[in-house]
């Protein structure tokens, strides 16, 4: 019996702390048949709300709109009531049931009329908002196989972390958090002040360094320039920035930028490179042949680029991939750059993956 009353008291604490993270919100008495809904919400069920979105602004039919606006709905109440991120909210539950059936009369010529029914229906929207691991369990869940990640793979060996403090098991989650909010901001700021439009960040990578009193960030940067010409003091800016974000109080914040010599040897700035190719429509093997080439003048040994989804606005999505060189991914001592990349056209989202074989020790 202790055990029954335990597994319960389990249940019940599950059930609260899904309610805590699920919004929802009702339409009813929408003029559109049932049938008509569902066949949109089919679409979008399981999405993201921002890839929820584009697809409903992409798609021509009726029952767009006022789905559109149940979504919007529902996410405006997470993110005022719930104080919950738009980013990480997922459509778990798309339902629609059928209303009432209004009787109408349909007006015709010399004063007469027919009588007509249009039927009625009600949408429900429930999103729920999932944690940093749950994302990374949803992203990693899409693609076929078990793929380690080569930069975990060889840490302690010839790959360092990129970021280091210590931090007591229960507040771990919290620094973990403010570290991705650091890096968003920083990202955030120096997407809005490049001085050019061609969308390529320039950032390589962010090292943060936690102390007592201190918090020390290093910007790797392949195209400083770009962000400190012109306005000298846009680094005091970005701490300030950094610093009303995150209500540093008590700690000090400490930013510096450190110049990247070969800028397209890091995988970082050539799939930002790729990504602006793809949004303007170019072609996927061109951009792709193109990074090969500029990955060439920076001295390394390999390198592989990998694109995912409805490509060149195709039907039926695919994985494309191209290798030049060699690229020893189960070699230890093999150092290997890679990283991941998220863009969003006006087909769909695409995912960038690209490895790059820089030396052997």
């Amino acid at each position: 019996m202790t055990n029954m009353l335990r597994n319960k008291n389990k249940v019940r604490k599950r059930e609260k702390e899904d309610m805590k993270t699920e919004v929802y919100a009702l339409s009813q008495s929408i003029s559109m048949s049932a049938h008509k809904a569902r066949r949109v919400l089919d679409q979008i069920r399981g999405r993201s709300y921002q890839e929820t979105l584009m697809i409903l602004e992409l798609m021509s039919y009726r029952a767009c709109y006022p789905i559109f606006k149940v979504i919007y709905s529902a996410a405006a109440n997470a993110k005022h009531n719930m104080g919950l991120n738009e980013e990480y909210l997922v459509i778990i539950k798309a339902t629609v049931d059928e209303g009432t059936t209004v009787k109408k009369l349909k007006p015709r010529a010399r004063g007469r009329s027919y009588p007509i029914k249009r039927p009625t229906c009600h949408i429900t929207i429930v999103l729920k908002n999932i944690s940093l691991y749950e994302e990374s369990v949803v992203e990693n869940s899409i693609g076929m196989g078990q793929k380690i990640n080569p930069l975990g793979f060889r840490l302690g060996t010839i790959q360092g972390h990129h970021s280091l403090w210590f931090a007591q098991p229960k507040n771990y989650s919290k620094g973990l958090q403010e570290d991705q909010k650091i890096r968003e901001c920083i990202k955030n700021y120096v997407q809005k002040n490049m001085r050019i439009s061609s969308g390529v960040e320039g950032i390589a990578r962010i090292e943060i360094q936690k102390r007592i009193d201190l918090i020390q960030i290093i910007i790797h940067m392949g195209f400083p320039k770009l962000l400190v010409e012109g306005k000298p003091r846009r680094i005091e800016e970005l701490q300030m920035n950094v610093q009303k974000e995150l209500n540093y109080v008590n700690r000090k914040l400490n930013i510096t930028i450190t110049r990247i010599t070969k800028p397209y040897g890091h995988p970082n700035i050539l799939a930002e490179f790729i990504a602006g190719q793809l949004r303007n429509r170019v072609s996927f093997r061109k951009a792709i042949k193109k990074a090969i080439e500029l990955t060439e003048q920076a001295d390394t040994k390999g390198i592989q680029v990998q694109i995912a989804g409805r490509i060149d606005g195709k039907e039926i999505a695919r994985v494309e991939w191209i290798r030049e060189g060699r690229v020893p991914l189960q070699t230890i001592r093999a150092k290997i750059d890679y990283c991941s990349y998220r863009v969003r056209t006006i087909y769909r989202v695409l995912g960038i993956k690209i490895w790059i074989f820089v030396d052997e020790e």
